[in-house]
């Protein structure tokens, strides 16, 4: 199956990052090279532009590998991007002038059945993105029920949490629950009937152990710390969430960056020495236009922020 991944936002991802022929630029979650191969074409190797292309899916680096051979200026790392100080200091580079993260799930690994992230096919429950480590497997017939439940409504709010995890609990004591259809039907056996009827009615539970299996949450808070202390002044950090938990840990890391003096109001003159570290421009979320919206069905629930260092 070929590994497809339409790039979300293109356009605007391009002009956030205020790409220079002669920077040095990440694409942390390269997917499908959708983005990466857009961002290469604007860099001038000769000058010594540069484009570090970063994913922990071994499938996303070999097609990476393979889209990108043709521009030198882009090299392919099998790595996370919480690993990004350890990898740049690897290759000697000190900053970055840009750096971007699709946070979203690839649509080949919600297409390709084996992989296990669907509810719509049969196929062992894996759902990791990285081929290695706990399997959504592993999460289902392993945790306890106060863990799954409280997995399910921290990650996805799905607010039918504690039943589905007593139900997964109840049917995992009869035989171990091996497939992303036995889950499926679990997860609507749990729900009231007027649940059942909506479109998706296991969409939100599958995130939920998606997140816990990949650390999703934990590896985007970890990470951008440590990205920021890589950004040469001027820099901009371009990020796109696909679900709230993702789009709030953004907004409020990039709040925190950009705050000034936290003194009380009423003192004469600034003693906390506090100064903004960089700006958000804009200084709300960018969406889909319509048009993307109608193409790809699965750009509607993406947000754009970008941030620059000053």
């Amino acid at each position: 199956m070929e590994f497809v991944h339409k790039p979300i936002m293109l356009t605007e991802c391009l002009s956030a990052l205020k790409i220079d022929p002669a920077g040095i630029y990440v694409d942390g979650t390269v997917g499908g090279a959708g983005h990466s191969k857009e961002i290469a074409k604007r860099l001038d190797y000769k000058k010594g532009g540069r484009l570090l292309c970063l994913d922990r899916d071994p499938d996303a680096v070999k097609t990476a590998s393979e889209r990108l051979k043709d521009f030198p200026q882009a090299s392919v790392h099998h790595s996370n991007f919480s690993e990004i100080v350890c990898l740049l200091d690897s290759l000697n580079i000190d900053k970055i002038d840009g750096m971007l993260l699709d946070l979203g799930v690839s649509s080949f690994q919600l297409d390709c059945a084996e992989r296990g992230f669907s509810f719509r096919n049969d196929a062992p429950l894996d759902m990791r993105m990285s081929k290695t480590g706990k399997s959504a497997k592993d999460v289902v017939n392993e945790y306890s029920e106060a863990e799954l439940s409280k997995m399910i409504f921290t990650y996805s709010e799905e607010r039918f949490a504690r039943k589905i995890a007593a139900a997964i609990v109840r049917e995992r004591q009869k035989k171990p629950i091996e497939t992303t259809l036995e889950l499926a039907e679990i997860i609507k056996g749990a729900m009231p009937a007027a649940a059942k009827r909506e479109k998706n009615p296991c969409k939100r539970t599958f995130q939920a152990i998606r997140i816990e299996v990949n650390g999703e949450l934990e590896h985007l808070k970890n990470a951008l710390d440590d990205i920021f202390s890589k950004l040469n002044s001027g820099a901009r950090l371009a990020i796109i969430t696909f679900h709230s938990l993702e789009d709030r840990i953004v907004k409020q890391k990039y709040k925190e960056w950009c705050q000034g003096c936290t003194c009380p109001k009423d003192f004469p003159i600034c003693v906390c020495g506090n100064t903004p570290k960089g700006k958000m421009t804009p200084n709300k979320a960018i969406e889909p236009n319509a048009e993307e919206q109608e193409q790809n069905p699965r750009s509607k629930c993406a947000r754009l922020r970008v941030f620059e260092k000053l």
